[in-house]
């Protein structure tokens, strides 16, 4: 059984509901340590400063914001503390909106609400009302000592409070070139397109994918750690970009090319 990182509550208007905050996700990332090629030990690294080249112990050590550039201001634990948000212990929702409002790209991480046994009944009709309202309650959470803004979403039986990027953290689309939308595609181009979607379309069931590059990864090895060669693998070429002048062609081929294929 995994061990809560937070107990608190969900409050909203006069309701409390006392819950316990788990991790939804794992990661499954593959580590590598650096070792010395010739005996395999492992590499230590130094804190070294960049000013007098010395060894720096840990007690020596302080923070520091360069506000300009070569001039920092020093920052102690002290000074962190006293601007730290104050731990309340609650999920504070702060109103209701349509999922469908809030941009996608705003989610970061979510993590599972789990009931402490009182307030099961009261957690079960609001995770029911949002499901059935189609709304998230948009919160804000004291996690250590960071503030977060957040959102709370049904998820099958359970509540998920999401934590969110604040809107300054997300990156102006207008940085970028991207086709206006204006750039409209012929009917004949739109409609190719719609069929090639509906004929590669199915019902999205998660467990069919793996992360290829970790099973790849770990299957190498396995091979190595019991002397077998690894397998080689071919690198994928890069498929050349689809001209504008024969864009309806390739169209059309890749529609028989799925029609004569299953979905996955």
């Amino acid at each position: 059984m995994a061990h809560a990182i937070w107990n608190g509550s969900i409050n909203f208007g006069l309701v409390t509901i006392p819950v316990r905050l788990f991790t939804a996700v794992r990661e499954n990332e593959l580590h590598f340590n650096m070792l010395h090629k010739k005996d395999k030990g492992r590499i230590n690294f130094q804190r070294v400063c960049a000013e007098c080249g010395k060894k720096v112990e840990w007690s020596d050590i302080t923070k520091g914001y360069e506000h300009d550039k070569g001039e920092y201001v020093l920052i102690s634990d002290e000074d962190i503390k006293s601007v730290s948000a104050q731990a309340t212990q609650s999920i504070d929702i702060t109103e209701f909106v349509e999922l469908a409002e809030i941009n996608p790209i705003l989610f970061d991480k979510p993590y599972y609400l789990e009931p402490e046994k009182k307030g099961r009944h009261a957690y079960a009709l609001l995770r029911d009302a949002l499901a059935q309202s189609g709304k998230v309650g948009i919160a804000r959470v004291v996690i250590r000592t960071k503030e977060y803004l957040a959102a709370l979403k049904p998820n099958g039986v359970s509540l998920v409070l999401e934590l969110m990027h604040y809107p300054d953290e997300i990156v102006d689309a207008a940085d970028y070139d991207f086709p206006p939308t204006a750039q409209k595609a012929s009917p004949g181009e739109m409609k190719a397109a719609k069929m090639l979607i509906d004929t590669m379309s199915g019902s999205f069931e998660p467990e069919q994918y793996r992360d290829r590059y970790r099973d790849e990864m770990l299957a190498m090895i396995e091979a190595r750690a019991k002397g077998k060669p690894a397998k080689a693998k071919t690198a994928a070429k890069a498929k050349p970009a689809t001209d504008v002048v024969n864009l309806m062609d390739v169209l059309q081929e890749s529609l028989k090319a799925s029609k004569a294929r299953p979905a996955h």
